[in-house]
């Protein structure tokens, strides 16, 4: 991908997360009990454009929010973290919510209502004459994902497909598509019958189905990125304890694409992105864990001296 300097346009869902804190989490039919819950900001959108912004992006939104009032807390941290919030509408009924459980070791379950997400149309894009990457995850209308991608892709756009949560996707969808970012269960997903176990074969399965590059993340054992002109990168994720692994992953698109977009190379944006990513792992929440570029800079200056 080339260096941009243009605004980064995320396009998708905010959502008021409601988290609770759990010794373990329930298997179906269980209760378990926590002392209380917190009410923060999130949405992979709204969380990738926060990321992006902190870590020194030119990031927008597209979006809605509802008339109840949860909306302004969907949008305190975007607000504070300078993303541009002119492409976001307030529509009546309620906002975006995700009832996240957070077990003591970090990992969580989420359910999420759509709310005002589910009302984003192809109509909602707005012009794209200065924006150079379109950033997409898959919470809101899959017909208008397609559309927004088509549109990008026609203005010559790069787009960024944040296939998240995993799901079928249109064939022609991913043919947009300039850099597709995934986990290891979103990759399996997208996979045609692939009989091997070898990460770089089943990467090229999915590049040959029209994405010209392709990040994974491995949760602690880093990411990997295959590129358009073949070449393998591999990056290990830097050892943290983990507090609340809500987010990470919109952490890490959002902080690649800003690293991208400010003319780092490749593998460096993807450790910036792991940075980032591991440091939000270590703080409570989705959008007031993100860390800034300068604590991603304090962070990996410390691994380098340390």
């Amino acid at each position: 991908m080339l260096p941009t300097s243009g605004t980064l346009l995320f396009a998708g869902a905010l959502n008021v997360d409601f988290s609770i804190r759990v010794p373990h989490l329930p298997e179906p039919g269980e209760t378990v009990l926590g002392p209380n819950y917190q009410v923060m900001p999130g949405g992979k959108a709204a969380n990738q454009a926060v990321a992006c912004a902190r870590a020194g992006g030119q990031a927008a939104l597209v979006g809605a929010v509802g008339t109840d009032p949860f909306a302004e807390v969907a949008l305190c941290c975007l607000r504070a973290s300078g993303v541009n919030l002119s492409g976001v509408r307030t529509l009546q009924g309620s906002s975006g919510a995700a009832f996240i459980g957070i077990s003591d070791t970090g990992e969580n379950t989420i359910l999420v209502a759509a709310g005002t997400n589910a009302a984003l149309r192809p109509e909602d894009l707005p012009d794209l004459t200065a924006v150079d990457m379109l950033v997409l995850p898959l919470e809101t209308p899959l017909p208008t994902i397609q559309a927004f991608a088509e549109a990008a892709w026609q203005r010559g756009v790069q787009v960024v497909l944040n296939a998240a949560p995993a799901q079928t996707l249109p064939p022609l969808l991913l043919q947009y598509v300039s850099l597709l970012i995934v986990n290891e269960g979103e990759l399996r997903a997208l996979m045609p019958p692939v009989p091997t176990e070898d990460l770089w074969q089943q990467l090229r399965a999915v590049q040959q189905q029209g994405p010209k590059a392709i990040v994974v993340t491995l949760g602690e054992r880093g990411c990997a990125a295959l590129l358009a002109d073949g070449t393998q990168l591999r990056i290990p994720a830097p050892v943290v304890t983990a507090v609340d692994t809500t987010g990470a992953g919109d952490t890490f698109t959002g902080t690649l694409v800003a690293a991208l977009s400010r003319g780092l190379h490749f593998a460096d944006a993807l450790i910036w992105a792991s940075a980032a990513a591991a440091l939000a792992c270590t703080r409570p929440g989705a959008q007031p864990s993100i860390p800034s570029a300068d604590e991603v800079e304090a962070f990996l200056s410390a691994r380098v001296t340390g």
